[in-house]
């Protein structure tokens, strides 16, 4: 394979999942085609705010340094958020979702630039990678899988051309829609918050100078208003020129044909501004999941698998760890190393730390700003108000901490075996089977983080005969594996076991102080049933 028609993956989508799941894949050797609809980049500031473990994602895909200089708010200015009650310059304001409360747990800074530009900076990266061909302006329209493989139907959008694609895999990034969803048959499950969604992208001087005046070295903005009974008015900078996107419900029965937009958000900043709306568009503000993440030839990622009213950041973030758990996994399979029930586990582990992801921190705090808002109202009761909106400020930081997807019941993770994954859980440093391995810093510079592999790696703290007896069982299974041999320091006690072994995506497979059975844990680790 390796040809303009055929792959060992096909990916349809190619946007920042797409684009990144081809970086995984083609670094490790994977013959790679992207097919993406559009000719060029959709140059919408969508998708902006990039947590610090997506910031893992860009150091191992070798494209970290340029996605930082891709920014367009300058990195002395400041990327934070904020939260005000009523309009976006009101009196009652407090900082919010701030990322750097959990910086000691991952090994890079947060980051925030328009998704186009995320996406131009994947694009050069996957262009320096020889197993990766990508065709623009062609639009998947079908795909049909056998014992064999997968072929994809395509159409050249300026030629009408039809023409098929054939891969061992095919995964769609294809968005909500996805067509390679429905070709493989893959129902939804849809929470339909009966609400029309409007983004408007627009240009205006007079709020730049007032947040540059009120709320210097903040970047995007989360509005209550009582109106709204918990859906977020919501202003994100893209530059320091004066340009924003506003995204926001209509009111119930507006027509957006004939809706006044400037008044809107007027109303949302509690001032009269001008404004050159430069972009809108609608959607339907809705939680909606695959029921199945894929089987046998055929997956989704990103959108394709799940997607939700875009708070918090949540979406882009969630479909890169799309990207990195289910790129290794089948990786693994086309180099004949993983198991009969590896790739199941990117369902098993991935679908139930989204649902969480949407009930418990996008749906709750819908839930939770209604009833805040219902209950509070500084014209009725502004002691009472005052009071309560201090509880808000000093809990800010509660979701971002508690925020730590994990797949503690994965059947390829040393564990319950349960299927048990959502994305709550405490900040540790403590290396637990199936949570994300935070780093710890090393006597001599750098940290744990630098001396992993792209393969399985076992960091081992003076354990000479445990991490030999790793090395020949995995050499027995040709399974890649790296041995990190360390000396014992306080700080590498954080994590509370002497081997660690540490999936290709990061995550722990299993932990310990002495291995009873090396060939197991790495068979279980890898698919393989016994």
């Amino acid at each position: 394979m390796g040809s303009d028609n055929e792959a060992q993956v096909i990916i349809s989508g190619g946007g920042p999942v797409g684009m990144g799941l081809a970086i995984e894949l083609g670094q490790r050797g994977i013959e790679v085609l992207v097919l993406e609809k559009y000719p060029s980049l959709q140059l919408i500031p969508k998708g902006q705010n990039l947590a610090p473990r997506t910031m893992e994602h860009f150091q191992v895909w070798g494209a970290e340094p340029e996605l930082r200089a891709a920014r367009t708010v300058p990195p002395e200015f400041g990327i934070g958020g904020l939260t005000a009650y009523g309009t976006l310059l009101g009196k009652y304001h407090y900082d919010w979702l701030k990322r750097e409360l959990v910086r000691p747990y991952y090994a890079a800074d947060n980051e925030r630039l328009p998704q186009y530009q995320t996406e131009s900076v994947l694009r050069d990266r996957a262009s320096k990678i020889k197993s990766i061909t990508m065709r623009t302006g062609v639009e998947v329209l079908g795909a049909a899988q056998d014992k064999a493989g997968v072929t994809v139907s395509t159409r050249d959008r300026d030629s009408g051309e039809t023409f098929e694609v054939r891969g061992d895999y095919a995964v769609g990034c294809d968005g909500g829609r996805s067509t390679l969803r429905e070709a493989a048959g893959l129902p939804q499950t849809v929470r339909d918050h009966d609400r029309l969604m409007v983004l408007l992208v627009f240009q205006s001087d007079v709020l730049h100078r007032a947040l540059l005046d009120q709320h210097p070295g903040k970047s995007f903005f989360n509005v209550l208003n009582p109106e709204l009974e918990g859906y977020w008015l919501f202003f994100g900078r893209v530059d320091l020129k004066g340009e924003f996107f506003f995204h926001a419900p209509l009111p119930a029965n507006a027509d957006p044909k004939t809706f006044d937009f400037k008044a809107y958000v007027a109303r949302a900043v509690g001032a009269e501004i001008d404004m050159d709306i430069r972009h809108r568009g609608f959607w339907d503000c809705r939680v909606a999941i695959a029921d199945d993440y894929g089987h046998d030839r055929i997956f989704v990622a990103g959108d394709a698998a799940h997607n939700h009213p875009p708070y918090g950041g949540y979406g882009i973030n969630t479909g890169f760890e799309d990207a990195r758990n289910l790129g290794w996994k089948l990786a693994a399979r086309l180099h004949d190393w993983g198991g009969d029930a590896l790739l199941s586990s990117y369902d098993t582990e991935r679908r139930p730390v989204f649902e969480s992801t949407a009930e418990d921190f996008i749906e709750a705090s819908i839930s939770t700003d209604r009833d805040f808002l219902a209950a509070q109202d500084p014209e009725r009761d502004r002691p009472a108000f005052e009071a309560a909106w201090s509880e808000r400020s000093a809990g800010a930081s509660s979701e971002v901490g508690s925020y730590q997807p994990n797949y503690r019941g994965s059947p390829i993770v040393d564990g319950a075996g349960d299927g048990a994954a959502d994305a709550i859980a405490e900040h540790l440093f403590k290396a637990r089977p199936g949570y994300h391995l935070a780093p710890r810093p090393l006597p001599h510079g750098g940290t744990t983080y630098d001396h992993l592999g792209t393969g399985f790696t076992l960091i081992a703290v003076d354990k000479p005969a445990a991490a030999q007896a790793f090395v020949d069982a995995a050499q027995a299974l040709s399974i890649p594996l790296d041995v990190v041999s360390l000396a014992p320091d306080a700080k590498l006690q954080d994590y509370e076991a002497s081997l660690i072994l540490v999936r290709p995506d990061h995550f722990v497979a299993w932990a310990g102080d002495a291995a009873p059975n090396a060939t197991k844990i790495l068979r279980l680790a890898t698919g393989h049933s016994d």
